[in-house]
């Protein structure tokens, strides 16, 4: 197994995603309605792996099969539904990598992981705290990536729970 890397946040990550964001705006055109930065890499100062994720949620359930056509068809790998109503798709580049979830509009788990992101971007101190508890999963789990993410559940629910209070 591969270590799980965890590192400082690059300030190169929003103009990473930016790039990304342009090239799957142009492949899509009017099927996406939205292309969000999600994950680590998209708040500013938290410790991440260094993979840019983006949500990218399709004008319709509809639209969904010609738009995992057109993402496949551009050099990126389709790893299918991850359970979720969520189509993941990678591409890896030295030292990076980017991670695309395809859904549509109404999908609960986008609308988690805004809110997660958001809540961690206007809370300083609960990012804090998630790169803590990220980079030692990271040191623990020996490679084990369903470890590192299992570890996390309990934090992100937390998290989810008070940005739901605030609301």
């Amino acid at each position: 197994m591969r270590a799980i890397k965890v590192v400082d946040y690059d300030p190169s990550w929003p103009r990473l995603f930016a790039e990304i964001r342009g090239e799957v705006a142009a492949l899509l055109g009017s099927l996406a309605l939205s292309i969000d930065h999600i994950g680590s890499t998209s708040v500013p100062g938290l410790a991440a792996k260094p993979k840019i994720d983006l949500d990218i949620v399709a004008i319709s359930d509809e639209v969904l099969p010609m738009a995992i056509d057109a993402i496949s068809a551009a050099d990126f790998v389709f790893h299918g539904d991850r359970g979720e109503k969520r189509w993941a798709f990678t591409r890896d580049h030295d030292g990076y990598g980017f991670r695309l979830y395809l859904c549509g509009p109404a999908n609960h788990a986008h609308r988690e992981r805004l809110l997660f992101r958001d809540y961690l971007r206007d809370h300083p101190e609960r990012a804090t705290a998630y790169a803590g508890l990220k980079r030692r999963l990271a040191m623990e789990a020996h490679g084990d990536s369903d470890f590192y993410t299992g570890g996390k559940t309990e934090f992100v629910n937390e998290t989810l729970r008070l940005a739901t209070l605030r609301t």
